[in-house]
């Protein structure tokens, strides 16, 4: 959710690089695992469903993106297959197959400009160059690079693909819906590329200066509400301004909640069902989503609802401290 991503977001960028440098957890290698198997059985959305829990926890495992994205290929949902094959090339940009494969769902939604851009890509080195022709000579496009400019550098030379045009890219990171987020070192900013492309700036704060790293959450905005409450954290606080002590309780609170969201099948609060049209049973331990106007379990203080980065948050402002 955007207002927690911008709450612990001078933290995350700090600590996130020994995460990034851990061995993919075992969690995420058996959810691939099964994927692999669900796929050699036929059992294809079974497949997707796995390679999607493997992503989410470890959004950097190339090879579950990868074989996700082959999964929806295969069912010509090319939408999809595109939009993850992104996540592989945002993470490995010198992956000609995925370039290559780029392309090809580029041309299968009929966008031929975007399958001759990628296709610009390839060198002839790499051995997808000549299938990268060839497809170039299906859909009749040119993949001829313009001449340069006199006295002006090459934009094939300066292009770095999705990076174009974005000051020293220290960090990525995804969220669940597709979303890349690249920090940028020099000015202190995220910026957020939508499954489109389309850029626009997520946060640009000196309280995140210089990011050398970066992590997304995958909370939604109804169990920031309560991981804040529980956590006793005003939601307006500033991130490296939260003790040491809150920031281990925060960690504990937010493993805790999701633990038992989980057990409970999620929350319905509105439509949502499961995977086996049940709804979700946590919404009835909600301490704070959804009460503004009642009174605090801890305190008695009436509950008060604000917007943070456009989404509603209900808190205490009695029971949680703002750190400034």
């Amino acid at each position: 959710m955007p207002m927690l991503k911008k709450f612990l977001a001078s933290i995350l960028l700090l600590l996130s690089i020994s995460v990034y440098a851990a061995e993919i957890p075992i969690d995420a290698k058996l959810d691939y695992n099964q994927g692999i198997d669900f796929y050699k059985l036929g059992m294809y959305e079974r497949a997707i469903e796995s390679f999607r829990s493997a992503v989410r926890t470890y959004p950097d495992y190339i090879d579950a993106y990868y074989n996700l994205a082959a999964v929806l290929e295969y069912l010509k949902q090319y939408a999809e297959a595109l939009s993850v094959y992104k996540q592989v090339y945002l993470r490995n940009p010198n992956d000609y197959e995925v370039i290559y494969k780029l392309a090809l769902m580029s041309s299968k939604l009929e966008d031929y400009t975007k399958a001759a851009e990628y296709l610009k890509l390839i060198p002839e080195t790499s051995s997808y160059y000549k299938r990268g022709q060839e497809l170039a000579e299906s859909i009749k496009v040119s993949t001829t690079l313009p001449a340069p400019q006199a006295n002006a550098p090459s934009k094939a030379a300066t292009k770095s693909g999705i990076y174009e045009n974005i000051l020293s890219p220290t960090g990525i990171t995804s969220d669940n819906s597709g979303n890349i987020y690249v920090a940028t070192f020099s000015d202190n900013t995220i910026i957020k590329i939508s499954p489109d492309g389309k850029r626009q700036v997520f946060v640009k704060s000196s309280l995140i200066s210089g990011p050398i790293s970066l992590a997304a959450d995958g909370l939604g905005n109804i169990y920031v509400d309560e991981v804040l409450w529980q956590s006793k954290i005003h939601p307006l606080s500033s991130a490296n301004s939260i003790p040491a002590d809150k920031i281990v309780d925060l960690y504990h609170n937010i493993n805790h909640t999701i633990t038992v969201a989980t057990k409970e099948r999620g929350t319905t609060v509105h439509t949502y069902l499961d995977a086996n049209g049940d709804i979700g049973g946590y919404q009835n331990m909600l301490q704070v989503y959804g009460h503004a106007g009642e009174e605090c379990n801890n305190c008695g203080t009436i509950l008060e609802k604000i917007k943070v980065n456009g989404r509603g948050t209900t808190f205490c402002p009695h029971c949680q401290v703002q750190y400034k």
